[in-house]
């Protein structure tokens, strides 16, 4: 199946440019999450080079992704939401579901279907949803 496309490019003329540049994923253990979401991506990541307080997830594409455990605000509250934060894609969205289910990651949300668009949600270890979609 092709991907579908959701969006058309846009040129911004404002300052801030129409694009996301960077996601944060606030975390409680760095080295655990970073260990997860190697495992979810497939990639490699030489352990001893993590260090708090932020992580850059080697990513593909413009958006990169930090996993951030905040060890220097101490008032920083932590709380994730019920709704996926971003999505992750996957052309093959059955194949990600057999890869997610061989892994052991916890999906919260079975693979849905509307049209050609499908995904499915996980949750990462400080109960981050993270959907994995087709488009």
């Amino acid at each position: 199946m092709e991907a579908l496309v959701m969006s058309e490019k846009v040129t911004s003329i404002a300052p801030i440019q129409s694009h996301i540049n960077n996601v944060f994923i606030h975390v409680s253990d760095l080295k655990k999450s970073v260990e997860w979401y190697a495992e979810l991506l497939g990639i490699t990541v030489e352990m001893d080079k993590v260090e708090s307080p932020v992580h850059n997830i080697p990513v593909t594409g413009q958006t990169g992704l930090s996993l951030d455990d905040h060890t220097f605000d101490p008032s920083f509250h932590r709380a994730p939401g019920s709704g996926p934060m971003f999505n992750l894609f996957a052309p093959d969205i059955d194949a990600a579901y057999a890869d997610i289910k061989e892994k052991n990651i916890k999906i919260i949300r079975e693979i849905e279907w509307h049209g050609e668009v499908a995904w499915f949600n996980v949750e990462d270890p400080d109960g981050n949803v993270v959907m994995v979609c087709n488009c």
